[in-house]
């Protein structure tokens, strides 16, 4: 645990300083100030506002134990067992298995289940998968996501800044086009794969916290393979149109392209599978 933690402050440590770096490259110690300033407004919006957004995007229906009892009562229970505020309870009709937490905090927090989901686990299955999204929402995986995410996308706007107004001459031309391309070129790169390590790390704890909770680390692997086997094939039309909000989802929601396995977003299923097998039964 403590290993994927201090990994991933290293790797937020990582991505702050390179949009410092490149807010420099704008305008030195100013530049740096603004890009600073410029970040952290982008990620008190999405603090805010994000788990709004993302939920009218895939037209989440909130359900409670009138509408939807057997969802509701099983996260109502799992939530009491990990010792977490009841969050706000969500279904998405799409056909591709999958799920996924957002919210600023516990106390404002909510998961979402497709109807996908819910037809092909067993009940063992998807409490092993509400399991997993309510340990993101205990180690406020939500909040680091989001940031990565937005500083991510903020570093790309600076890149491209940075490539027609950094370092110009009397005469209004870059003083080092190369440098300056280079810089729009690999640092966005650089802040993807950045965001990816992160949200791979945090999969893994919320794997190993979601087994702890439901006590059943075999059903969430169980879970994970049957959703693998399937997700692929079955497209989810509002993923493919956001493809940022992919990090959120148990399953990687698009399909794999060249390497995978440097740009997933979640680690490969059979690591996740293997570290899973391994936990002892605590039901």
């Amino acid at each position: 645990m403590l290993g994927n933690w201090l990994k991933t402050s290293i790797l937020m440590a990582g991505i702050i300083a390179l949009f410092g770096a490149i807010g420099a490259m704008i305008g030195g110690k100013s530049g740096m100030l603004l890009a600073l300033l410029f970040g952290g407004a982008m990620n008190i919006f999405s603090y805010w506002f994000s788990d709004k957004m993302v939920l009218r995007m895939y037209n989440a229906q909130p359900v409670d134990e009138t509408s939807s009892p057997y969802l509701y009562n099983m996260v109502r229970e799992l939530a009491a067992r990990a010792q977490l505020p009841m969050p706000k309870v969500y279904i998405i009709h799409e056909d591709q298995p999958n799920a996924f937490a957002t919210g600023r905090n516990p106390e404002h927090a909510a998961v979402a289940a497709t109807s996908g989901i819910l037809q092909m686990l067993s009940e063992r299955e998807l409490r092993g998968v509400m399991a997993h999204e309510l340990a993101h929402v205990k180690h406020r995986d939500i909040l680091l996501s989001t940031i990565s995410a937005t500083m991510a996308g903020a570093i790309s706007s600076l890149a491209n800044f940075a490539m027609f107004f950094s370092g110009r001459d009397s005469e209004g031309r870059p003083s080092n086009p190369i440098a300056s391309i280079a810089v729009a070129l690999l640092a966005p790169l650089a802040a993807s794969l950045i965001q990816m390590a992160i949200s791979r790390a945090r999969e893994f704890e919320a794997d190993r916290g979601g087994a702890e909770i439901a006590g059943d680390p075999h059903a969430l692997a169980d879970a994970l393979l049957k959703i693998d086997a399937f997700a692929r094939g079955i497209p989810m039309p509002t993923a493919e149109a956001h493809p940022e909000t992919g990090q959120m989802m148990i399953m990687n929601p698009l399909s794999g392209g060249g390497l995978r396995g440097l740009f997933s977003t979640h680690p490969a299923t059979e690591e996740r599978v293997a570290k899973l097998r391994a936990m002892p039964q605590r039901r």
